[in-house]
């Protein structure tokens, strides 16, 4: 099975032109399925059929997996099969039968425009630490782009003239807008602070940590809480909460759907739509505290 998965992922990369997180998701959950099938001694691609498929997936939900990995896992069988399928290596889907197991929506959590406002004004100008960390939150939150996203960024996917940057995944791209008070962070940051912290080493990358690397996911999350407690902000905060806050607060002001979907880079409309969801959520939670004939 080993050489269809490898062919498999290189077409997924050549021909469907997926993103790499999104060819990194099925490698993964196609290992764990070559990993169950052969201990089941199927070593073969073609061995695959529609309920040696079935047992694996009844494997994951009895080994306590959450509805949301199986559904993921089910939608890489699917296409891994559907691939084998057109290959002529199996003669029909074996996998058309396979159905995900409901998910139950859980709404994101958000912070109030008056906690981000806290939050933002936590970092102060005193060190170069604090200064970029100040860009960094601000950029965040003008533009909802994912924190992945936001350490990897380069100074020349940065154009401070238009204020907008330049999200890259895989051979996609998109482009995002930001505000006077990012720029105006962006700036001062890159006035002086970058180069402090580069500590003489040549890199590309716009935020780096005290020691002139790249920035590490764990690094930034530490960060976002350091600010949150002295913001006083007791809620679960997480780089997702200042994504999903960007999202909720521009469908709040009325801002076009389909322009957060771009913005948010979701394939989805669905998966936007969930923003709005949300503000009807809570104008039905402060028309029951404040209606007076509730």
């Amino acid at each position: 099975m080993e050489q269809e998965l490898q062919s498999f992922i290189v077409y997924l990369h050549d021909v469907k032109k997926t993103s790499a997180n999104t060819e990194i998701s099925y490698q993964r959950d196609l290992r764990k399925l070559e990993s169950y099938m052969e201990q089941q001694g199927i070593t073969e691609a073609e061995q695959l059929n529609a309920t040696n498929l079935n047992s694996y997936i009844l494997y994951l939900e009895k080994s306590g997996f959450a509805p949301s990995t199986v559904s993921r896992n089910i939608a890489s069988i699917k296409a891994f099969a559907h691939y084998l399928q057109t290959e002529g290596i199996l003669k029909e889907d074996i996998s058309s039968a396979l159905k995900a197991p409901r998910i139950e929506k859980k709404m994101p959590g958000i912070l109030s425009v008056q906690e981000i406002d806290r939050l933002l004004a936590q970092p102060d100008d005193k060190t170069p630490k604090d200064i970029r960390d100040k860009a960094m939150l601000e950029l965040l939150y003008a533009t909802g782009i994912r924190v992945t996203e936001l350490i990897s960024l380069t100074v020349s996917e940065v154009n401070l003239k238009m204020s907008y940057i330049i999200c890259r995944d895989g051979d996609r791209e998109r482009i995002i807008p930001f505000g006077k008070n990012a720029r105006k962070a962006l700036e001062h940051y890159l006035s002086g602070a970058r180069q402090i912290l580069l500590k003489g080493n040549d890199s590309d990358i716009l935020f780096t940590n005290c020691s002139g690397s790249p920035m590490s996911r764990q690094g930034f999350w530490k960060l976002i809480k350091h600010y949150a407690k002295k913001a006083g902000i007791t809620s679960e905060i997480t780089p997702h909460t200042i994504r999903h806050s960007f999202a909720a607060h521009l469908v709040e002001n009325g801002a076009d759907l389909h322009a957060v979907q771009e913005m948010m880079g979701h394939s989805d409309i669905s998966t936007t739509q969930v923003y709005v969801n949300l503000n009807a959520s809570r104008i039905r939670e402060v028309y029951a505290k404040a209606h007076p004939r509730r």
